[in-house]
């Protein structure tokens, strides 16, 4: 089992995503109503990112998506509709699907566009499934920081997706691709969405047990950087590093230590509001559980 990492951190830029489809919305009917539409499509980002009610997202979101498939049924080649498109569909199905089936078909449509969107972008990435480790990892290596969007919804989307089905052993087969894309995408900026891509690989090194081949001090140093990086803001990262990290070592100190940090912490912030909020919520089920789990 992947022990679901992306349950808990689907966000990444899905505000420019946003921004972008309202925007394609506008095409063609005159620069004074496109610049209506872009500034509508900043609101309607904001409204998004820094809600404090997951509720109203996860009712409004559906109708949204909709919208998405229409952008892109309009405009099939466009990458930045698609890489758009794979995140929001990464983020509904990680975070508001009903139920795992229904995850597994929102983030399979997830991977597809960002499948499409990394293809478009860079054409060698057309022939990247099903390709040996080393090769993609040499592929990977070809991938310049012009195309980090792009990488980073193609890596989100299928991370997304096979967090949705990961009673299929094939999918934690596929796990070290995966990883090899985020190391690449951390290479070619680290501070991309403020240090998350440390979370990813936060996540992604505390899977498996020492014992087992897993690499606890390569998750912790990977959870400390991305804290540092968003300066504190980010809650979700204190609450992976105590649900991956802290759990893993049997370290109640740092684990209700995080987890009582992001209870105390506001959750306003620009941009992170939302999964502040959703971050908060899972520090404080994780916390009322830490006495039985220790």
């Amino acid at each position: 089992m992947l022990a679901s990492p992306m349950t808990h951190r689907v966000r990444g830029r899905c505000g420019r995503g946003i921004g972008l489809l309202a925007g394609v919305a506008m095409l063609g009917t005159g620069g004074c109503t496109s610049y209506v539409g872009a500034l509508a499509a900043e609101t309607l980002s904001a409204a998004i990112l820094n809600q404090d009610d997951p509720a109203i997202v996860s009712a409004g979101l559906p109708a949204y998506l909709l919208m998405v498939d229409g952008f892109i049924i309009q405009n099939p080649d466009s990458v930045g509709l698609l890489a758009a498109g794979a995140q929001l569909f990464a983020l509904y199905g990680s975070r508001f699907a009903d139920d795992a089936a229904h995850g597994a078909v929102l983030t399979a449509k997830s991977r597809r566009y960002g499948e499409r969107a990394m293809c478009l972008e860079y054409s060698r990435a057309c022939n990247w499934a099903g390709l040996d480790y080393d090769l993609f990892v040499a592929e990977l290596a070809q991938v310049n920081k012009r195309q980090t969007d792009v990488l980073y919804a193609y890596a989100v989307s299928w991370l997304s997706h096979l967090d949705a089905t990961s009673s299929d052993w094939s999918a934690v087969g596929e796990l070290p691709w995966v990883q090899a894309a985020m190391e690449r995408l951390l290479e070619l900026d680290e501070t991309y969405d403020d240090g998350g891509i440390h979370v990813y690989l936060g996540i992604l090194n505390a899977l498996r047990p020492p014992a087992l081949g897993g690499r606890p001090d390569v998750a912790q140093a990977h959870f400390e950087r991305s804290i540092e990086l968003s300066n504190g803001t980010d809650l979700s990262a204190k609450v992976e590093y105590a649900r991956r990290y802290g759990r893993m070592m049997f370290d109640q100190d740092l684990h209700d230590r995080l987890l009582k940090e992001v209870i105390a912490a506001p959750a306003e912030a620009p941009g992170r509001t939302l999964f502040n909020v959703l971050a908060k919520r899972d520090a404080k089920e994780l916390l009322a559980s830490s006495m039985d789990y220790f």
